[in-house]
């Protein structure tokens, strides 16, 4: 008799646990308390996997041998908490596609980066010709992948919640970007709880394994040491030399080697901007361990597009750019955008607040924004913690509204930027549907 399998959830990782699952034997059961998006029915259907949407039935999921949860269910869910109590085993749909992965995985996580470093790890290796997938947080589950394509080597994002249940999951080279304080909501609101998860990407790793980290970032070199993993540590640090991992140093870029080391200078690197020049050393150097030629990793790291809704020049309509940075959805990824402009900004911030400390980045404000504009359906934090900062902070109802008060205040030589520093779910769907509506609101100015 087959085993039990109840997914929790249906969008791209539960559906994508589901093929898998059918596909490996199991008697799978999908339960989403919403209302099951049609491209998702449509393959559930499609794989004969029974279902339910809107409701969870405690007896048709407390039957379970194992049960895999989406992301977005926190543990302390009166559900969740039942199925532990039967003794149940909750994974996450990252260690399941693991249990079935006969490939090597590159993993990456952090607080901010880690799309930029994943998609720009993935584009060294696709263009060097290996045979590689890209997925987890971004693009198709890692179930989905191991379930209809197959690879040698998986290129992942991984985020927190995902790592939370995780077992046996163990890349063969782990990044960590940073850790800055996110999601505080969901890990009782105790960073400590948050930086211990995001370091357990390592927790499997053994000797022939790699993870690769900043010791630059404060909170991860203060936490490095506390990492109980066997990996080997690999560096990445800016303006000294160090004899293994990578450095950028009078402005060159160096991986050292005895035999053949890397070199390229950071003015080539086509993404421009400090926080950009740890993505760029974290994705080389993890080329450069699994024996990418310096050529190809030279090539991929100057011809490299940027992502979408990260500090992304969306139009200059009368001598302002409007910047949509609609991925910036914590405070330290705000900090980086506002580091990054040379001009007066017009900030445009705002959403479901995650337990958020502005205080950060009193000091940009003062230097570099003019207005803020905010857009949340509760903006009191935002006016309470700038103020006395910026002469002119004002609400929005919405991001059409948002975008014209930013163009009737901004003048020739400004910035207006949309870096949120929140969550989207007050106003939008997600982020990308945040930053659209901000893309489409400029093209009509």
């Amino acid at each position: 008799m087959s085993k039990r399998l109840v997914i929790l959830g249906s969008g791209e990782s539960g559906t994508g646990a589901a093929i898998l699952g059918m596909k490996e034997g199991w008697d799978v059961f999908v339960s989403d308390l919403a209302t099951i998006k049609p491209v998702y029915l449509q393959e559930l259907e499609h794989h004969h996997v029974p279902y339910e949407m809107g409701q969870h039935t405690e007896d048709r999921i407390l039957n379970a041998d194992l049960v895999i949860k989406s992301p977005g269910i926190p543990d302390k869910a009166p559900l969740i908490k039942a199925i532990h109590q039967k003794g149940i085993p909750v994974i996450s749909e990252i260690e399941f596609g693991w249990r079935y992965c006969k490939g090597k995985v590159i993993a990456i996580t952090g607080s901010n980066g880690k799309s930029t470093t994943t998609t720009l790890t993935y584009h060294i290796l696709q263009k060097a010709g290996w045979d590689v997938e890209l997925g987890g947080n971004i693009g198709k589950s890692f179930a989905r992948l191991v379930a209809e394509t197959p690879a040698e080597w998986y290129v992942l994002e991984i985020s927190s919640f995902q790592l939370d249940g995780c077992v046996t999951f163990k890349p063969y080279v782990s990044i960590l970007t940073n850790i800055t304080e996110d999601h505080l909501d969901r890990y009782d609101y105790k960073f400590e709880n948050y930086i211990n998860s995001k370091l357990s990407i390592a927790k499997n790793q053994e000797a022939s394994d790699y993870f690769i980290y900043s010791p630059d970032d404060p909170v991860t070199e203060q936490y490095i040491n506390k990492v109980s993993s066997q990996a080997i540590k690999v560096p990445v640090v800016m303006g000294k030399p160090i004899e293994s991992g990578g450095y950028i140093l009078e402005g060159q870029f160096i991986i050292p080697s005895k035999k053949d080391p890397f070199t390229m200078y950071t003015q080539e690197f086509s993404l421009q901007g400090m926080h950009n020049y740890y993505n760029s050393m974290a994705a080389g150097v993890a080329a450069k361990i699994i024996g990418i030629r310096n050529e190809s990793i030279r090539e991929s790291l100057q011809d490299f597009k940027g992502l979408d809704h990260r500090l992304e020049s969306v139009a200059t309509i009368r001598g302002v750019e409007f910047i949509n940075d609609s991925k910036a959805t914590n405070v330290n990824s705000v900090w980086f955008a506002l580091e990054s402009q040379n001009r007066q900004v017009v900030w445009i911030a705002g959403g479901v607040d995650k337990g958020n400390d502005y205080s950060v980045l009193k000091k940009l404000v003062k230097e570099k924004v003019k207005a803020i504009i905010c857009l949340g359906v509760d903006n009191d934090k935002l006016h309470e913690s700038f103020s006395e900062d910026v002469g002119y902070i004002v609400d929005a109802s919405s991001m059409q509204e948002a975008v014209q008060l930013a163009y009737n205040i901004s003048e020739k030589g400004d910035v207006v930027l949309l870096a949120p520093a929140c969550a989207s779910f007050d106003r939008f769907q997600n982020y990308e549907d945040r930053g659209n509506q901000f893309k489409r609101y400029v093209r009509t100015l």
